[in-house]
């Protein structure tokens, strides 16, 4: 497997890890609608939240949020009224975008940002 794809991989453990340490429960991994993905689906406080998850080596080339372009954003917003309607969610819903960059394999930052964007 692709170094690139491992530490996306990676990334994604830490993000589940990240969110269920703080209370959120997972619900959904890598969920895959058409040609989108959302990495996570969680479920805190009534809401049902679509997580991208953003992993890089270094933050030399910008932030990892800063790579959730528009076309991501329209790719997570098809996926997540499919997934509103297979679940016939009537609560609310939020887009949040967990960044991590590493410094080492052992040492990362982890930037939780909620309620990131709201697509168009």
């Amino acid at each position: 497997m692709a170094k690139h794809i491992d530490l996306g991989k990676y990334g994604e453990d830490l993000a589940k890890d990240y969110l269920e340490k703080k209370g959120y429960r997972i619900l959904e991994r890598n969920w895959v609608y058409g040609r989108a993905e959302i990495d996570l689906i969680a479920f805190w406080e009534g809401q049902i939240i679509f997580v991208e998850v953003k992993t890089r080596r270094s933050a030399e080339h910008g932030e990892p949020e800063d790579f959730v372009d528009w076309k991501k954003e329209k790719q997570l917003e098809f996926a997540s009224l499919e997934y509103i309607e297979r679940k016939n969610h009537q609560g609310e819903i939020r887009f949040d975008i967990i960044a991590i960059v590493f410094e080492n394999k052992e040492l990362y930052t982890i930037n939780h940002i909620e309620d990131a964007f709201w697509p168009t």
